[in-house]
């Protein structure tokens, strides 16, 4: 197997690409050559199976989705002190700042989908997104805004739900602005 990590990220980022405009279906190591630019065979070369490369892109898709540590730290230092108008504010720009990454989740939705029938992608996508929720638990531990754990699995499962609803629905929702909704999910979870 070829080791050049650089053509490697670039391989796996051309994957999620594919996953994202053509589907699970579309995803063939030709369709990510062709996407990443590279000769014929180049993906073959790096990934022993199509598995493989779909097990790489259900850990690269949260590197996308995830902020660079020097944003995550800028936020933190010029974060006012905790209260849940400022969890509001950081949960309403999260979701606007994840549901412009249209690409990663079209491609975590198909990843999902493949985890059903691909053990190897279950295993790889349920280890990512289970590391970040921890982190994200202990982050908000430390930060002291309102909530505890279970506010946060809340939070989560509201925010990514809202996101894939007005992707793929968008209409499902007319009349019901994300802003409020996620106002009003903040008010009920720090009123506990």
């Amino acid at each position: 197997m070829a080791q050049n990590p650089e053509r490697r990220t670039a391989l796996v980022d051309a994957a999620i690409e594919v996953l994202a405009s053509d589907g699970a279906r579309g995803l063939t190591f030709r369709a990510v050559d062709g996407r990443a630019g590279v000769p014929a065979g180049t993906a073959s070369n790096y990934f022993a199976s199509r598995n493989a490369l779909l097990a790489q892109a259900a850990e690269r898709i949260h590197v996308r989705l995830r902020p660079d540590e020097a944003t995550i730290a800028a936020m933190v230092r010029t974060r006012p002190e905790p209260s849940p108008d400022v969890l509001r504010r950081e949960l309403t720009a999260m979701y606007h700042r994840l549901a412009a990454e249209q690409t990663e989740y079209l491609a975590l939705l198909e990843l999902r989908l493949e985890a059903i029938r691909r053990p190897e992608v279950r295993a790889s996508l349920t280890a990512t997104i289970r590391g970040n929720l921890e982190r994200d638990m202990a982050s908000h531990r430390e930060s002291g805004l309102p909530g505890d754990d279970t506010a946060v699995v809340l939070f989560y499962l509201a925010l990514s739900w809202l996101i894939v609803e007005n992707l793929t629905l968008p209409g499902v929702l007319d009349g019901h602005d994300a802003d409020r909704l996620i106002a009003a999910l903040t008010d009920l979870v720090a009123a506990r």
